[in-house]
């Protein structure tokens, strides 16, 4: 019989988690906050002040999705500390943004109302409606002249407006393809909304380059085919998707423009 006693395990520790509210997951959605805001800055001229625009907004968007949980749990205990914290540190961001940049204001009148109809959706818990993910891609189009108005150079208003409308065609495409694959997959009406909603963007992408046509011609393949044959693809997978999509459609309205 062996005398060597069993060898004492030392438990590992136990990694805490994030509560709820922290960390979004909605993983396609970062591309969309942070791809207007670098076009604007390209098109306008690199500035260090589109650095703060941009922390400005990120933070902004964790307390505004912070926000939405909160009124959508009916204002629950436990979503409160991410909106404080959040809130807190967005307000002192755009604080410091509109004392560097005050004519950022003009911009107010626009992005107040958009604010205030998507909190109204989260408090109707109408968050994935199909027209409070309308106004969310507006809201992040509109920050492609925004960061454009901080930038250095004096870029062609039909070059700004041009490239937050091609932006905004994509993102708003993004919303009957992501659809079609989770929610409403299962609707055969979604899916052919999406795919004749990408014929178009296509039509109109090539009016305004070759470029941007094949581009959208690829998304429209895509809006077919990825339904079809990965019907039940999971949320990260969709997301990743998202991201190299996005990737393509800057690249080719950067060379375009």
């Amino acid at each position: 019989m062996s005398t060597r006693s069993a060898p004492v395990r030392t438990p590992r520790p136990t990694r805490r988690r994030l509560g709820p509210g922290w960390v979004p997951r909605q993983h396609g959605a970062w591309a969309m906050l942070v791809v207007p805001p670098v076009v604007g800055g390209v098109v306008g001229g690199w500035s260090w002040r589109h650095v703060l625009l941009l922390f400005a907004w990120l933070v902004g968007y964790l307390a505004y999705h912070a926000a939405g949980l909160w009124l959508r749990s009916g204002r629950k205990a436990r979503y409160r500390a991410p909106l404080v914290a959040y809130g807190a540190s967005a307000l002192v961001l755009l604080a410091v943004l509109l004392a560097v940049a005050p004519g950022l204001l003009v911009w107010a009148p626009v992005f107040a109302p958009l604010l205030a109809v998507s909190l109204v959706a989260s408090l109707r818990r109408a968050d994935r409606s199909w027209w409070n993910d309308g106004v969310t891609v507006v809201a992040a189009a509109l920050l492609t002249p925004v960061a454009a108005g901080l930038g250095t150079g004096d870029p062609a208003p039909a070059t700004v407006w041009t490239a937050t409308a091609v932006l905004g065609v994509y993102f708003l495409g993004t919303v009957p393809y992501v659809k079609s694959l989770i929610r409403e997959r299962d609707d055969p009406r979604v899916r052919h909304a999406s795919i004749g909603y990408h014929l178009g963007a296509a039509v109109a992408g090539l009016l305004v380059d070759p470029l941007l046509g094949v581009v959208g011609a690829l998304l429209a393949l895509r809006a077919w085919l990825v339904p079809r044959r990965w019907p039940h693809a999971r949320p990260a997978a969709i997301g990743a998707g998202e991201v190299v999509a996005t990737l393509l459609v800057t690249v080719a309205l950067l060379v375009t423009v």
